[in-house]
């Protein structure tokens, strides 16, 4: 408690305990998203038949690329978000983890759609 200068009244600034950003977890959930939507693509990239197998592929490329980069967006803003100073009566955010792995599974789940299209464009060539 300190005192306020010139009066008998004081302050007191509470502790607020710091709080997990929703980004952060809005991003690990999306990057897993993105993981298993590029486990469809090179399910229909290595069964489908001919060029049906690609345009199924295609699409959920289009899919798993949206959510990847979703992923990697939303954690990267709340990386942002937990590493802006706050004063003391304000709200803190925690969750670096959950951004850092969330910004991993989307950039994975891309990854693994493109290559799973690429796959499906290899298959049916040949």
């Amino acid at each position: 408690m300190e005192p306020v200068p010139g009066t008998p009244y004081g302050v007191v600034h509470l502790d607020v305990p710091p709080v997990t950003s929703g980004l952060a977890v809005g991003a690990l959930v999306v990057g897993i998203v993105s993981i298993l939507v590029s486990v469809l693509v090179i399910c229909f990239g290595v069964t489908g038949s001919s060029w049906t197998g690609v345009w199924a592929a295609g699409a959920f490329t289009l899919l798993g690329s949206l959510t990847g980069a979703g992923a990697i967006v939303a954690g990267l803003l709340a990386m942002r978000q937990i590493r802006r100073p706050a004063p003391p009566p304000a709200v803190r955010f925690s969750g670096r983890g959950l951004a850092v792995a969330g910004v991993s599974c989307g950039g994975a789940g891309l990854l693994l759609s493109l290559l799973g299209l690429g796959l499906a464009l290899l298959v049916s060539l040949a």
